[in-house]
């Protein structure tokens, strides 16, 4: 016995048979159009896997036809930017640094070159804007432990600081307290000396021993005047630049267990001009001599 077919009295379609709450549902045919869509989305896929590097495989992957790699295509990409600055590379090395200032077009190109590579190397530990964080200096300010001529950055970066090349730059705080070269009211009354450099102390007794014991075993490397020396990468202690911090626990640590912080040698990671990129950019931040 054959079902009897309802249709809509409106629209003449035919229902499925399902009703809810007086509403029946019809069976209305999909738009012919929408169905020639997924009817093309369906060939051009079938396409796209045999053109195009489609199925994962057991340590590989189909290549398709095409043989089409994003890598290959970045590669390819990286290798026609490096030809395109070829020329500007080459006269970078050759350029004494000073002089490329002096070159508009070649000063702008390391500018850039020198802010990439420094996202990319060395934010890391000075932050993305050079202010750099405890025991990482600022690399805007005017206080260089090294120098900050363009030709001094460009030798700091491209050997380090106590890094493991030979001609690396070298100084050294001494732990005073660890190695007993110092007792305990000697590294007191120094800390009080080295603060009141800066700052009002109130522990003038304390101040006055305190320089004793400066000149005795500290002005060697920062100097007589306590204005450091960078032959030593020896800080200025009378300005109000702090490597690692100005409050008297951290100045009491500091020359109780000393300090060495560690600058990578980029001569071996990068090349050499953009070593060069680096150097002037970090020397046009603002700090630069």
């Amino acid at each position: 016995m054959s079902k009897e077919v309802e249709k809509d009295e409106v629209t003449g379609t035919e229902t499925t048979g399902h009703e809810w709450d007086g509403i029946k549902e019809l069976d209305t045919p999909m738009p012919r159009w929408w169905l020639w869509t997924m009817y093309g989305t369906i060939i051009w896929s079938i396409g796209y896997w045999i053109v195009m590097p489609a199925w994962p495989l057991v340590s590989s992957y189909t290549e398709g036809f095409l043989g089409y790699s994003s890598r290959g295509a970045l590669e390819q990409e990286l290798a026609e930017a490096t030809e395109a600055q070829a020329s500007d590379r080459a006269a970078l090395v050759t350029t004494e640094l000073e002089d490329v200032r002096n070159n508009e077009q070649l000063y702008q190109f390391a500018l850039r070159g020198g802010k990439s590579a420094f996202a990319v190397n060395c934010s890391q530990c000075h932050g993305s804007g050079a202010a750099g964080a405890p025991g990482f200096p600022n690399l805007n300010d005017d206080d260089w432990l090294w120098g900050g001529s363009v030709d001094q950055i460009y030798e700091t970066v491209k050997y380090g600081i106590r890094s493991d090349h030979d001609d690396t730059r070298v100084g050294e705080m001494p732990a005073f307290l660890t190695n007993e070269m110092l007792d305990r009211s000697q590294i007191n009354d120094v800390t009080e000396y080295v603060l009141s450099l800066s700052d009002t102390r109130e522990d003038s007794e304390a101040v006055a021993r305190g320089e004793v014991v400066f000149q005795e075993n500290c002005a060697s490397c920062h100097g007589e005047n306590a204005k450091g020396n960078r032959e030593f990468g020896a800080p200025n202690l009378t300005d109000a630049i702090w490597f690692y911090g100005k409050d008297k626990d951290t100045i009491l640590r500091t020359i109780s267990r000393g300090r060495n912080n560690v600058m990578p040698a980029w001569v071996d990671r990068l090349d050499d001009a953009t070593i060069r990129q680096l150097a002037l950019y970090v020397h046009s931040l603002g700090g630069g001599e």
